[in-house]
């Protein structure tokens, strides 16, 4: 019973946090199209990589949704740097995982994590683009692949129904956006979003502090939890209950950081796809800058933590405050319905 208490309690603080972070995705889905990410990230140099790690940071898209997103760009004229930098900034953090940490771990980590990953994400880019100073071939021109670029846009973009596009007004867009958020992303999320708080409240409720404490707060622990990431498929979202259950039981805030970072970014079919489209050597710079960044910003985490002597306990307490308990629950309500409708959809047979 404490069991269940204490995954419904984790769920309902994360729930109001959660919908605000899906609605400004959803937002963010109508106002950025495909198409300017792509003219902006075709070009060579710095600028394009710190532009990808931008765009890419906000982004609602998880660990599989960053995939077809990435192969879109690179199909689409981005540099393997630019292509690089938007596959880990992309899925290490988003609207809604900031807003869901702010909540579960409160007001600094929600901060410092983004800093984490767009550093890593221009990282990572830079020291690939000084790999592979060759521009892309003339076959990846933006102005030549409209239409290989649709994976990160539902919309076709073939010249034949560009008409069709243009007379969608605002309206219909917010309601599509809405729509990819509310639906599509959730769908992708919920599942790993029940396990993670799953796994947090296991954690709670029978890990004992001094069990999680006797990894320390440095690089050992730093290690250990990189070796957890690394194999695991989940999106940020879903890996913040988790940090926040083994941060309350012990693990240092910087080991935490670290779990947040590699976890979302480093997968098997993550590094799959940069070994097929952008090589070995780009995929050993990937893994080292997310793993390094990783460790000098759970390194600045702990410093940081005892200089200012925070107490994350009290900052998520502070966050739950904000929120009145007629919003929790409604948001709770709601959020268990489009999960639940969600997993139905990817459990029971559609009809063809």
């Amino acid at each position: 019973m404490l069991l269940i208490n204490n995954f419904v309690a984790l769920f309902m603080e994360s729930a109001p946090w959660l919908m605000l972070g899906l609605t400004v995705a959803g937002m963010m889905k109508v106002l950025v199209p495909s198409q300017l990410m792509a003219k902006h990230l075709g070009k060579p140099g710095p600028m394009a990589t710190i532009k990808a790690a931008l765009f890419g940071a906000p982004l609602p898209l998880c660990s599989c949704g960053v995939i077809p997103a990435a192969l879109g760009l690179r199909r689409s004229g981005a540099s393997k740097a630019a292509t690089t930098s938007f596959l880990i900034s992309t899925p290490e953090t988003g609207v809604d995982s900031i807003s869901i940490s702010h909540a579960m771990l409160g007001p600094f980590m929600a901060i410092i994590r983004p800093i984490a990953a767009i550093t890593s994400a221009i990282t990572a880019g830079l020291l690939v683009g000084k790999e592979n100073s060759i521009p892309a071939s003339a076959s990846h021109q933006p102005a030549e692949a409209c239409c290989a670029s649709k994976t990160l846009e539902p919309e076709p973009c073939c010249s034949s129904q560009k008409a069709e596009i243009k007379q969608l007004n605002a309206v219909d867009k917010l309601i599509e956006g809405l729509r990819f958020t509310y639906i599509d992303l959730v769908r992708d999320i919920a599942l790993w979003l029940v396990i993670g708080l799953g796994f947090a409240a296991l954690i709670k409720t029978y890990v004992p502090n001094e069990f999680l404490l006797q990894w320390g707060d440095g690089f050992l622990a730093f290690v250990v939890m990189a070796l957890v990431g690394v194999p695991m498929y989940i999106c940020a979202t879903a890996s913040t209950p988790i940090a926040a259950g083994l941060l309350f039981s012990g693990v240092s805030p910087g080991a935490t950081l670290v779990f947040m970072l590699v976890g979302p970014a480093t997968n098997l079919a993550t590094m799959g796809l940069v070994k097929t489209e952008l090589g070995n050597r780009t995929l050993a710079i990937y893994l080292l800058s997310v793993v390094a960044v990783g460790f000098a910003f759970g390194y600045l985490t702990n410093y940081l933590v005892a200089l200012w002597d925070m107490d994350f306990l009290v900052q998520a307490q502070h966050a739950h405050e904000m929120v009145n308990t007629p919003l929790v629950y409604g948001t709770s309500i709601l959020l268990a319905g489009l999960m639940v409708y969600g997993l139905a959809g990817k459990i029971l047979p559609r009809n063809s």
